[in-house]
């Protein structure tokens, strides 16, 4: 009910360019992170902007077409990749769309739909991630510019980015009305790039520590009105929350089906483990707890394509999908036994890689906080 023949047909095409151009390389990409070049190939396929206005370079779809994209890398075990081109397509670049100009469409958007420059987003700071009203990074304006001045920790894509939509206070004194978006190119002076990050999973992409020192960026590389930037960001985590969800869902999915094959194959005491009452309970818990919660998620995409902008739905879906991710991800461990605490299986790359979600974008915590409070909580 949420997928017609041109999504499948969509789907296909982006399932077989994945086995063709990705998959062989995910291994070595784990211990390299993945090259720009396959970005830019996602790009002459028109993968980065699924959902983007053909004006732009896109391909004019809706938003269950970001929903393949997002499921279909998820099952072919991408990890990092997935979330490197999760924060290009759905977090860094529908502000721009929707917040920027038409010379910053053009200047910035565009590029990114092509893959010829890698977006990030710049939120987190080493005192601020939760408390993301704690932000010291600042932005003075001084004549044509603005002087950026501070630091950003965990940034997908930090390191190769060809620009980064930075979160600064511009009035430090004006509380959530202080805040704005800018738009800052890798090679704008005082751009620094201070370390990469070693982390437990996505080792396939890099995470990045940022300085700006005295960085200074045109004041037309703003994004919308001054003192605007909080009920922007606002927006962009829904949107960050949501194709998260998705893609954790389908994730927690390809490990089950994973993990069911693997119960049907492995003989213990003379039969197939699947056919113990104990590996096949397990199963069926797994399979109980994706199909709910995938039911919520669409339902939740259709109500974001649609217009709406259901806070407490895609919290739940956010928080749900994340926590199934890994119970998932744990259970298919258990079922493998010592073969799934194996690197050489995929069910121990899942289980890193899905431990992210309960803290990106948002914590388990957080999200419940948000909850409570649409309920008056």
């Amino acid at each position: 009910m949420y997928f017609s023949d041109a999504h499948q047909e969509l789907r296909l095409h982006i399932r077989r360019f994945l086995e063709r151009e990705v998959v062989p390389h995910l291994e070595e990409w784990e211990q390299t992170t993945f090259p720009d070049s396959i970005i830019k190939r996602f790009g002459e396929l028109g993968f980065l902007g699924l959902r983007y206005p053909i004006e732009y370079g896109g391909q004019g779809g809706d938003y269950f077409s970001a929903v393949v994209l997002s499921e279909e890398m998820a099952r072919a075990h991408c990890g990092g990749l997935g979330m490197a081109v999760a924060v290009h397509t759905e977090m860094a670049t529908p502000p721009v769309l929707r917040f920027g100009t038409e010379e910053q469409k053009r200047r910035f958007l565009v590029p990114a739909i092509r893959g010829d420059e890698i977006a990030a987003i710049a939120m987190t700071e080493p005192d601020a991630g939760s408390d993301l009203a704690g932000m010291r990074t600042t932005a003075r304006r001084e004549a044509g510019h603005y002087i950026l001045n501070g630091r950003k920790i965990f940034i997908t894509n930090g390191a190769r980015c060809g620009w980064c939509l930075v979160v600064a206070r511009s009035d430090p004194a004006a509380g959530h009305q202080g805040f704005s978006l800018f738009l800052v190119p890798r090679d704008t002076p005082g751009f620094h790039v201070t370390r990469t990050l070693k982390k437990l999973g996505m080792h396939s992409s890099d995470t990045a520590e940022l300085l700006f020192e005295d960085c200074r960026v045109p004041a037309d590389f703003r994004l919308g009105p001054e003192g605007e930037g909080w009920k922007e960001l606002m927006w962009e985590l829904q949107g960050e929350r949501l194709i998260a969800a998705c893609g954790q869902i389908a994730g927690a999915q390809a490990v089950f089906e994973y993990a069911m094959q693997y119960a049907k194959d492995r003989i213990a005491f003379g039969q197939p483990i699947a056919s113990f009452q104990v590996i096949k309970h397990r199963l069926v818990d797994m399979a109980n707890r994706i199909a709910a919660v995938r039911a919520l998620v669409y339902e939740t995409c259709a109500r974001w394509d649609a217009g709406e902008y259901p806070v407490r739905e895609i919290s739940q879906c956010k928080l749900l999908s994340a926590q199934v991710a890994v119970e998932v991800a744990d259970d298919a461990i258990q079922i493998l036994g010592g073969h799934g605490y194996m690197s050489e299986f995929p069910v121990e790359r899942a289980w890193r890689d899905a431990r992210l979600a309960r803290i990106g974008a948002g914590t388990d915590e957080i999200m419940k906080e948000i909850i409570a409070k649409t309920y008056g909580l």
